[in-house]
């Protein structure tokens, strides 16, 4: 019989990088997991970025837990075919569709609108939506395209819907980012990545780090309202993102990539375990938190962090 790993050799694992972020970490720590995870039945679960990839695994998986599933997506026959496959695999038919393009804040404010006038209750908000620009462009409001998808939509979103979490309480923000955070920190006075070369996967995890700050300044601010805030990275998972956006590293990896549902296995785990709901601000990957930062380089100053929210709400045009 196999001994599960203890929660010290976790931490070793997990400084490795390549064993923790691989198929192999997941197999490794899931010998210590319980089966099961508690009904989702009478929550209502709003997913972004929710017909591909890891979305669209973890909102079949909510559904079969008994969700009432809002599905969002780009486009709309994507959403529809998403929620006629999750209605046959679960027999859950308490699914919505709405569309939204998260690169476009107009369409983001619409979107939390229409949540808002459509949904009487939100237990979980799961930040999915992102993506992997090769190039870098702008959108027609003038945002540079990474961040306004990646990060200014999620800011903006979220402190939308916050009023309606904080009346759905106990309820929970989940914030999909990645393991390429920590390996950057967040440049607030070049969030529009114009200094330099541009590149896409450091324009992406500058991003994702930034996502990180947000969920803890989240924590912060809704401590003792009754709604919780968490990150989480889902390790190398063999997605259409990543095959798409990052071809040489999906090439080389392949065999050690994760399945999507190992990649998505920690958003579900989130959004039902109890665990959950006890804490707050936490980075989390296979079900355990991890250190927000592994490189000294990477840690933001305090007056960093402060403005980063105010960059944001100048370039949402709000005032949370």
């Amino acid at each position: 019989m196999e001994t599960p790993p203890t929660p010290r050799f976790d931490d070793l694992l997990d400084r490795t990088v390549i064993g923790s972020f691989t198929n192999v970490g997941y197999a490794i720590r899931k010998r210590r997991w319980v089966d099961g995870l508690p009904s989702l039945d009478g929550k209502t679960v709003v997913i972004t970025g929710a017909t591909s990839g890891l979305g669209r695994v973890a909102a079949e998986r909510m559904a079969s837990l008994g969700a009432a599933l809002r599905l969002v997506g780009r486009s709309e026959a994507k959403l529809e075919i998403a929620r006629r496959e999750i209605n046959s695999a679960t027999g859950n038919d308490d699914l919505g569709v709405y569309v939204a393009d998260h690169s476009d804040m107009g369409s983001v404010r619409d979107l939390a609108d229409a949540l808002l006038a459509g949904e009487p209750a939100i237990d979980v908000l799961i930040n999915n939506a992102g993506a992997l620009f090769p190039n870098r462009a702008e959108t027609a409001e003038g945002n540079e395209l990474t961040l306004a998808t990646n990060l200014l939509s999620h800011f903006l979103l979220t402190n939308l819907l916050i009023p309606r979490l904080e009346d759905s309480a106990p309820a929970r923000i989940i914030n999909v980012s990645s393991g390429g955070m920590y390996t950057q920190r967040i440049r607030v006075r070049d969030l529009q990545n114009k200094r330099g070369e541009y590149k896409g996967s450091i324009a992406y995890a500058r991003a994702k780090r930034g996502q990180v700050i947000l969920t803890e300044l989240w924590a912060e601010k809704l401590a003792d309202r009754g709604v919780v805030a968490h990150a989480m990275h889902p390790g190398w998972a063999d997605t259409p993102g990543v095959e798409t956006s990052l071809p040489m590293f999906h090439k080389l990896t392949k065999p050690f990539l994760r399945t999507p549902e190992q990649g998505a296995d920690t958003i579900v785990w989130l959004a039902a375990s109890k665990e959950a709901a006890e804490s707050s601000g936490l980075f989390w990957l296979d079900r355990r938190p991890r250190p927000i930062h592994r490189l000294k380089t990477t840690v933001e100053a305090h007056a960093d962090r402060r403005g980063l929210w105010e960059a944001l709400n100048e370039l949402a045009h709000t005032g949370f």
